[in-house]
């Protein structure tokens, strides 16, 4: 089967979500999930290379890229709500259990679903840059550029200011920039472009802020988990990594040189680095 991307509109729950699709659905199912203000899109490279053996799927969360917004923010831009979306996916395709890849907020779905009922779902977790507690520091920096609405002329504005303001994601091809911008717009009614998600996703930081420190749930996850760190990570520090590889599944933590939050995983050494843990996991 062909590696190139396929584009699906899947009905979940009350909402259309978007769904970037690799591989042979024959194959064993992965899940890669992205972070708060990000796409599926980010993934395309590693999906790319794992496509090879597994059926991946890369959704955009509601409220982010072509999935649809959300008319009830407070309640549905919740980890908890996501994990239902995930669950109900899922099921729309008739997959039974999944590997999961989740960075950020991705790996906060993860989480939510490896510690209840929809455990049984998942085969393995891979969190990416993200753990059971998260510093306010690191909330506010994400807040900062996330809760902004900023505007462009052209795409190449629009590139130059998403290499700024992602910078901590780390070393990444021209390629990669490249794509992040153009799948990461959308064009206003007075012709400029703007960023492609809902300014309201960021409520869950308020309407939910219970979600952001979970150290119960994680005590009660009993599948198997690897952790990937940036290096110069704010919003998963050192000692968060450690109390997981303490405690609940005992994750495993690798960490990546100069990257911050959250390493992009779509270098060469990255994606072997990936599919190494997937097999040690069993994913």
């Amino acid at each position: 089967m062909s590696s190139d991307p396929r584009f699906s509109f899947v009905p979940v729950l009350d909402h259309e979500l978007h769904v970037t699709e690799w591989g042979d659905p024959a194959n064993p199912a992965l899940v890669m999930w992205h972070g708060l203000a990000r796409t599926g899109r980010d993934f395309d490279e590693l999906a790319r290379a794992l496509s090879d053996r597994y059926f991946v799927l890369c959704p955009d969360t509601i409220g982010r890229g072509l999935s649809s917004w959300s008319s009830n923010p407070a309640a549905e831009y919740s980890v908890e709500y996501y994990a239902g979306i995930a669950g109900d996916l899922l099921d729309r395709y008739g997959i039974t259990r999944v590997a999961w890849i989740g960075t950020s907020m991705g790996g906060l779905i993860g989480m939510r679903m490896a510690s209840g009922p929809l455990a049984e779902r998942l085969s393995c977790l891979i969190v990416n840059d993200i753990g059971p507690e998260i510093p306010q520091a690191a909330i506010d920096r994400i807040l900062a550029y996330a809760g902004s609405a900023p505007e462009w002329r052209s795409m190449s504005e629009a590139e130059v200011w998403f290499r700024q303001s992602y910078q901590p994601f780390g070393p990444a091809t021209d390629a990669f920039w490249r794509r992040m911008a153009r799948t990461s717009v959308r064009r206003k009614g007075n012709g400029m472009f703007t960023l492609h998600y809902d300014p309201r996703i960021t409520i869950q930081f308020s309407a939910s802020p219970d979600e952001l420190t979970t150290w119960d749930r994680w005590a009660r996850i009993a599948i198997p988990v690897h952790a990937i760190r940036g290096a110069d990570s704010d919003l998963f520090p050192t000692g968060v990594a450690a109390r997981m590889a303490a405690d609940g599944p005992r994750a495993a933590t690798t960490e990546i040189a100069r990257c911050g939050h959250a390493p992009t995983l779509s270098r060469p050494q990255d994606i072997a680095m990936i599919r190494q843990i997937l097999t040690d996991l069993g994913g």
